[in-house]
Order: structure tokens, then sequence, then C-alpha cells
């Protein structure tokens, strides 16, 4: 590799890590952020104690987030003596997707499937960088209208993002990936709580 183009790419990896670092620090500064964070995750934890189910979707890098994050939930995140604990993804049943999207609508994807499954005392997880994505705002609304606990992670504020949503998690970014990055961080921290929560309110199962 030529010398000039392996010091353009340094300085692009140092300008990527000082960027991600300087939004972390933006975090850590947001009180409301933290906040709703804390929120987030106690009552998720509780609604799981109590019989709940777990849903969580996204688009995407968001939609491997979630899958990423309800992976930590069913398997161990940090502690292997704990119970599974009831986290699905919307959106990863390849026959109900596919008939949803052809027969209705590609934004009715999620949302059907909350219809199908979610009851009252359950809990959505929906992740949306911009917050606009319709099947996104879909699953919302659907969720709200059954009872479910509501929590969108998503950025900055834009005017066209839900307004349903119980808890807000906005990243004070509108670049995707750094956002996506914030957003896997806070993710670790809910599993974090909610499988500390589950474990200390739960008998100790081992598999």
């Amino acid at each position: 590799m030529p010398m000039n183009q392996a010091s353009e790419l340094a300085d692009r990896l140092t300008r990527r890590l000082s960027a991600t670092l300087e939004l972390l620090a933006a975090v850590q500064a947001d009180t409301e952020l933290l906040g709703a964070t804390l929120s987030a995750a106690t009552r998720t934890a509780e609604a799981l104690n109590q019989g709940g189910t777990l849903f969580i979707c996204g688009n995407g890098g968001s939609a491997g987030e979630a899958t990423h994050l309800s992976g930590e939930l069913i398997g161990p995140f940090l502690d292997k003596t704990r119970r599974p604990l009831p986290a699905m993804v919307l959106g990863f049943d390849a026959a109900a997707t596919s008939a949803v999207a052809n027969d209705f609508s590609f934004d009715e994807i999620f949302a059907r499937q909350l219809a199908a499954l979610a009851r009252p005392g359950d809990v959505l997880w929906a992740l949306s960088t911009s917050g606009r994505s319709p099947n996104v705002r879909r699953a919302l609304e659907t969720a709200a209208g059954r009872g479910v606990l509501t929590v969108l992670l998503t950025g900055a504020a834009h005017p066209e993002r839900p307004a349903n949503a119980d808890i807000v998690l906005a990243v004070p970014s509108r670049e995707t990936p750094r956002i996506q990055e914030i957003h896997l961080v806070l993710g670790h921290f809910l599993c974090e709580v909610v499988e500390a929560l589950a474990s200390a309110a739960s008998p100790r199962e081992m598999g």
C-alpha cells in the first residue's frame, strides 16, 4: 500500500474514533437520555419478571442489533447461571414476513406479528436511527394499542418521529453509523440490568 494512502486511512480511523468518543461524551452528559435508559431497563426487567415477553425490531443494521440483543437475553450476557429470558426479534420469520409484505405492505411486517403475539404487559424495543421507518412506526402504534410498553431507540429529534413511544432513547446525532454504535452500548446496558434484576427476582436455573 502506498505510504500516502496508508496515512490517509490512518487519519480516517482517527477521525472515526474521535467522532465516536465525542458522541459518547455527549451521551454521558445527556441526563434526559441517561434517565430514560435507566427507566427502560428497570421497566423491561419488571415486565419480564411478571411473565411478559420482550419484542425487538429494526431494519438493516438495526435488525442486526435486534438479533444481537435478543441473543444476549435468551443466552447468557454476563450471568451463565440465570434463566433464559423471553426475547423475540420481529421480522425474522421469512414465511410470515414475506407473506405480510406481499399481501399487505412492508410497513406491516412488525405490526402484524405484534397483533398476533403481543399481550398487555409485554415490551417492545424498536430501533430506528431516524425514527421515521414506517414499519417501526406501525409497530409502535400496534404495541401501544395492545398495552405493550414501548421503547424507541433512535437518533436526534426529527419532526416526523413518532410521539407514541412510552420511552425514547434519542442519541444526539444524525449520523447513522455513530447512532448504531451508541445503540449497542445502550442495548448492552439494558441487557445487563434486565439480566441482573431477572436473576435477583427468580430462582437460577442451570442449562
